[in-house]
Protein backbone atom coordinates (compact mmCIF):
# COMPACT_ATOMS: atom_id res chain seq x y z
CA UNK A 1 0.00 0.00 0.00
CA UNK A 2 3.30 2.11 -0.28
CA UNK A 3 2.66 3.35 3.39
CA UNK A 4 5.46 5.15 4.63
CA UNK A 5 5.31 5.96 8.07
CA UNK A 6 2.83 4.66 11.02
CA UNK A 7 2.46 6.97 14.10
CA UNK A 8 0.09 5.86 16.50
CA UNK A 9 0.53 6.03 20.21
CA UNK A 10 3.18 4.44 22.81
CA UNK A 11 0.60 1.39 24.13
CA UNK A 12 1.46 -0.11 20.51
CA UNK A 13 5.05 0.09 20.72
CA UNK A 14 5.25 -3.65 21.67
CA UNK A 15 3.17 -4.46 18.72
CA UNK A 16 6.04 -2.80 16.56
CA UNK A 17 8.77 -5.27 16.71
CA UNK A 18 6.66 -8.06 15.97
CA UNK A 19 5.13 -5.91 12.86
CA UNK A 20 8.39 -5.35 11.49
CA UNK A 21 9.08 -8.93 11.72
CA UNK A 22 6.11 -10.24 9.94
CA UNK A 23 6.69 -7.23 6.80
CA UNK A 24 10.23 -8.30 6.67
CA UNK A 25 9.25 -12.05 6.27
CA UNK A 26 6.71 -10.86 3.57
CA UNK A 27 9.39 -9.54 1.73
CA UNK A 28 7.89 -5.85 2.23
CA UNK A 29 9.16 -2.43 2.89
CA UNK A 30 9.10 -1.48 6.58
CA UNK A 31 7.73 2.04 7.32
CA UNK A 32 9.34 4.63 10.11
CA UNK A 33 7.30 3.71 13.30
CA UNK A 34 6.60 6.57 15.84
CA UNK A 35 4.69 6.55 19.12
CA UNK A 36 3.23 9.53 20.45
CA UNK A 37 2.85 10.02 24.04
CA UNK A 38 -0.39 9.10 25.79
CA UNK A 39 -3.18 11.75 26.61
CA UNK A 40 -4.15 11.54 30.17
CA UNK A 41 -7.44 13.29 31.67
CA UNK A 42 -7.17 16.50 34.00
CA UNK A 43 -7.19 13.63 37.12
CA UNK A 44 -3.62 12.24 35.29
CA UNK A 45 -5.27 9.30 34.50
CA UNK A 46 -5.57 7.55 30.75
CA UNK A 47 -8.46 9.10 28.81
CA UNK A 48 -11.35 6.79 28.98
CA UNK A 49 -15.01 6.89 28.40
CA UNK A 50 -15.29 7.59 32.15
CA UNK A 51 -14.14 10.90 31.87
CA UNK A 52 -16.76 11.74 29.54
CA UNK A 53 -15.22 10.94 25.90
CA UNK A 54 -17.13 13.04 23.15
CA UNK A 55 -17.16 12.83 19.28
CA UNK A 56 -15.03 16.07 18.19
CA UNK A 57 -18.54 17.63 16.98
CA UNK A 58 -19.81 18.27 20.51
CA UNK A 59 -16.93 20.74 20.66
CA UNK A 60 -18.66 22.84 18.40
CA UNK A 61 -21.86 22.01 20.82
CA UNK A 62 -20.07 23.72 23.34
CA UNK A 63 -18.88 26.38 22.13
CA UNK A 64 -15.57 26.09 20.74
CA UNK A 65 -14.00 27.48 17.90
CA UNK A 66 -12.30 24.93 15.56
CA UNK A 67 -9.05 26.47 15.20
CA UNK A 68 -8.67 26.10 18.75
CA UNK A 69 -9.84 22.96 19.29
CA UNK A 70 -6.69 22.05 16.52
CA UNK A 71 -3.94 24.41 18.18
CA UNK A 72 -5.13 22.92 21.63
CA UNK A 73 -4.74 19.32 20.47
CA UNK A 74 -1.84 19.92 18.15
CA UNK A 75 0.17 21.28 21.31
CA UNK A 76 -0.42 17.56 23.09
CA UNK A 77 2.44 16.05 23.17
CA UNK A 78 4.77 17.97 20.59
CA UNK A 79 6.35 21.78 21.15
CA UNK A 80 7.77 24.32 19.14
CA UNK A 81 9.93 25.95 21.62
CA UNK A 82 7.70 27.98 23.53
CA UNK A 83 4.91 28.95 20.77
CA UNK A 84 1.96 28.01 22.30
CA UNK A 85 -0.75 29.51 19.75
CA UNK A 86 -0.33 29.34 15.88
CA UNK A 87 -2.38 28.48 13.03
CA UNK A 88 -2.41 25.30 10.91
CA UNK A 89 -0.20 26.54 8.24
CA UNK A 90 2.42 27.27 11.27
CA UNK A 91 1.79 23.99 12.62
CA UNK A 92 2.55 22.20 9.12
CA UNK A 93 5.63 24.42 8.82
CA UNK A 94 6.90 22.93 12.00
CA UNK A 95 6.09 19.71 12.98
CA UNK A 96 8.28 17.03 12.80
CA UNK A 97 8.51 14.09 15.08
CA UNK A 98 11.69 14.94 16.48
CA UNK A 99 9.73 17.13 18.76
CA UNK A 100 7.63 14.74 20.29
CA UNK A 101 6.90 14.64 23.61
CA UNK A 102 8.47 11.21 25.76
CA UNK A 103 6.46 11.90 28.36
CA UNK A 104 2.60 11.78 29.06
CA UNK A 105 0.60 14.34 27.94
CA UNK A 106 -2.48 15.86 30.48
CA UNK A 107 -5.68 17.11 28.69
CA UNK A 108 -6.24 20.43 30.17
CA UNK A 109 -9.65 21.75 29.66
CA UNK A 110 -8.05 25.07 31.51
CA UNK A 111 -5.92 25.86 28.98
CA UNK A 112 -8.38 24.81 26.37
CA UNK A 113 -10.52 27.32 27.13
CA UNK A 114 -8.03 29.80 27.75
CA UNK A 115 -6.92 29.42 23.59
CA UNK A 116 -10.59 29.34 22.73
CA UNK A 117 -11.16 32.79 24.46
CA UNK A 118 -7.71 33.97 22.34
CA UNK A 119 -9.42 33.19 19.24
CA UNK A 120 -12.96 34.62 19.92
CA UNK A 121 -10.65 38.23 20.31
CA UNK A 122 -9.42 37.62 17.36
CA UNK A 123 -12.14 36.18 15.13
CA UNK A 124 -13.98 38.55 12.73
CA UNK A 125 -17.11 40.14 14.15
CA UNK A 126 -18.94 38.94 11.07
CA UNK A 127 -18.16 34.97 11.87
CA UNK A 128 -18.66 35.29 15.23
CA UNK A 129 -22.20 37.30 14.40
CA UNK A 130 -23.37 33.94 12.13
CA UNK A 131 -22.54 31.90 15.36
CA UNK A 132 -24.46 33.80 17.72
CA UNK A 133 -27.43 33.98 15.64
CA UNK A 134 -27.29 30.19 14.55
CA UNK A 135 -27.44 29.57 18.69
CA UNK A 136 -29.76 32.17 19.34
CA UNK A 137 -32.27 30.51 16.80
CA UNK A 138 -32.13 27.49 18.67
CA UNK A 139 -33.30 29.44 21.51
CA UNK A 140 -36.27 30.60 19.22
CA UNK A 141 -34.80 34.13 19.41
CA UNK A 142 -34.77 35.77 16.49
CA UNK A 143 -32.57 38.91 15.38
CA UNK A 144 -34.92 40.48 12.33
CA UNK A 145 -35.60 43.68 13.42
CA UNK A 146 -32.71 44.26 16.48
CA UNK A 147 -29.52 45.81 16.45
CA UNK A 148 -26.94 45.21 14.28
CA UNK A 149 -25.66 41.34 15.56
CA UNK A 150 -21.81 41.96 14.39
CA UNK A 151 -21.65 45.15 16.61
CA UNK A 152 -23.07 43.66 19.75
CA UNK A 153 -21.04 40.74 19.10
CA UNK A 154 -17.95 43.18 19.20
CA UNK A 155 -18.83 44.37 22.82
CA UNK A 156 -18.71 41.41 24.13
CA UNK A 157 -15.94 38.93 21.82
CA UNK A 158 -13.23 39.90 24.71
CA UNK A 159 -15.41 38.94 27.78
CA UNK A 160 -16.60 35.36 26.97
CA UNK A 161 -14.72 32.45 26.97
CA UNK A 162 -17.49 30.28 23.93
CA UNK A 163 -19.71 31.23 21.92
CA UNK A 164 -22.55 29.80 23.99
CA UNK A 165 -21.34 32.58 26.41
CA UNK A 166 -21.52 34.97 23.58
CA UNK A 167 -24.91 33.81 22.26
CA UNK A 168 -26.43 34.17 25.99
CA UNK A 169 -24.49 37.97 26.09
CA UNK A 170 -25.96 39.19 23.38
CA UNK A 171 -29.53 37.73 24.03
CA UNK A 172 -31.03 40.70 25.96
CA UNK A 173 -30.39 42.78 23.10
CA UNK A 174 -33.00 41.02 20.94
CA UNK A 175 -35.92 40.35 23.78
CA UNK A 176 -37.54 42.73 26.38
CA UNK A 177 -35.65 42.22 29.23
CA UNK A 178 -37.66 41.53 32.79
CA UNK A 179 -35.12 41.95 35.32
CA UNK A 180 -36.16 40.05 38.64
CA UNK A 181 -37.94 41.38 41.75
CA UNK A 182 -34.24 41.48 43.65
CA UNK A 183 -32.46 43.20 40.53
CA UNK A 184 -35.36 45.47 40.83
CA UNK A 185 -35.55 46.59 44.22
CA UNK A 186 -32.17 47.36 44.24
CA UNK A 187 -31.55 48.87 41.81
CA UNK A 188 -34.75 50.48 39.99
CA UNK A 189 -35.17 52.32 43.21
CA UNK A 190 -37.04 55.97 43.40
CA UNK A 191 -34.26 58.14 42.69
CA UNK A 192 -32.80 55.90 40.04
CA UNK A 193 -36.22 56.15 38.57
CA UNK A 194 -36.41 60.11 38.51
CA UNK A 195 -32.99 60.07 37.30
CA UNK A 196 -33.97 57.75 34.46
CA UNK A 197 -36.21 59.96 33.64
CA UNK A 198 -34.44 62.95 32.88
CA UNK A 199 -31.84 61.02 31.15
CA UNK A 200 -34.80 59.62 28.43
CA UNK A 201 -35.66 63.63 27.40
CA UNK A 202 -32.28 63.83 27.39
CA UNK A 203 -31.62 61.07 25.07
CA UNK A 204 -34.83 62.10 22.66
CA UNK A 205 -32.55 64.45 21.00
CA UNK A 206 -29.00 63.86 21.91
CA UNK A 207 -26.59 62.85 18.75
CA UNK A 208 -26.19 59.08 19.03
CA UNK A 209 -22.86 58.35 18.97
CA UNK A 210 -20.92 56.85 22.32
CA UNK A 211 -19.33 60.18 22.96
CA UNK A 212 -22.66 62.25 23.00
CA UNK A 213 -24.02 59.29 24.72
CA UNK A 214 -21.82 58.81 27.45
CA UNK A 215 -21.59 63.09 28.21
CA UNK A 216 -25.73 62.47 28.45
CA UNK A 217 -25.38 59.97 31.69
CA UNK A 218 -22.77 62.26 32.99
CA UNK A 219 -24.56 65.13 33.24
CA UNK A 220 -28.02 63.34 33.76
CA UNK A 221 -25.83 62.03 37.35
CA UNK A 222 -24.86 65.19 38.24
CA UNK A 223 -27.96 67.30 37.60
CA UNK A 224 -29.75 64.71 39.86
CA UNK A 225 -27.43 64.85 42.40
CA UNK A 226 -26.27 60.80 41.89
CA UNK A 227 -23.45 59.43 41.54
CA UNK A 228 -22.32 57.85 37.54
CA UNK A 229 -22.76 54.18 38.82
CA UNK A 230 -26.23 55.41 40.52
CA UNK A 231 -27.35 56.07 36.65
CA UNK A 232 -25.68 53.84 34.61
CA UNK A 233 -26.40 50.72 36.55
CA UNK A 234 -29.66 50.96 37.24
CA UNK A 235 -29.29 52.09 32.97
CA UNK A 236 -27.99 48.76 32.79
CA UNK A 237 -31.30 47.13 34.32
CA UNK A 238 -33.91 48.67 32.23
CA UNK A 239 -31.81 47.74 28.74
CA UNK A 240 -30.62 44.75 29.55
CA UNK A 241 -31.63 43.38 32.54
CA UNK A 242 -28.34 42.98 34.81
CA UNK A 243 -26.59 45.49 36.67
CA UNK A 244 -23.33 44.62 34.69
CA UNK A 245 -22.76 45.02 30.84
CA UNK A 246 -19.98 46.93 28.83
CA UNK A 247 -19.30 50.46 28.26
CA UNK A 248 -22.92 51.88 28.55
CA UNK A 249 -22.53 54.40 26.31
CA UNK A 250 -21.76 51.64 23.62
CA UNK A 251 -24.25 49.37 24.47
CA UNK A 252 -26.53 52.96 24.17
CA UNK A 253 -25.16 53.22 20.77
CA UNK A 254 -25.68 49.94 19.62
CA UNK A 255 -28.69 49.33 20.44
CA UNK A 256 -30.22 52.53 18.84
CA UNK A 257 -32.25 55.60 20.28
CA UNK A 258 -35.65 53.67 19.39
CA UNK A 259 -35.33 50.92 21.62
CA UNK A 260 -33.38 52.66 24.10
CA UNK A 261 -36.37 55.00 24.37
CA UNK A 262 -38.65 52.07 24.37
CA UNK A 263 -36.88 50.25 27.14
CA UNK A 264 -36.44 52.78 29.49
CA UNK A 265 -40.32 54.04 28.94
CA UNK A 266 -41.52 50.22 30.57
CA UNK A 267 -39.61 50.81 33.29
CA UNK A 268 -40.34 54.61 34.57
CA UNK A 269 -43.76 55.00 36.43
CA UNK A 270 -46.91 56.24 34.77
Amino acid sequence: MDITHVIRGDDHVNNTPRQINLLRALGASVPAYAHLSMILGDDGQKLSKRHGAVSVMQYDEDGYLPEAVLNYLARLGWSHGDEEVFSMEQFVQWFDLDHITASAAQFNTEKLNWLNAHYLKSAAPQRLAAEAIHRLARQGVAVEGGPDVASVVALYRDRVGNLNELADAVHPFFVLPKPGDEVRAQHLTEAALKGLGALRERLSCCAWQASELGQAVRQTAAESGLKMPQVAIPLRVALLGIPQSPSIDAVLEVMGRERVLARLAAVLPG
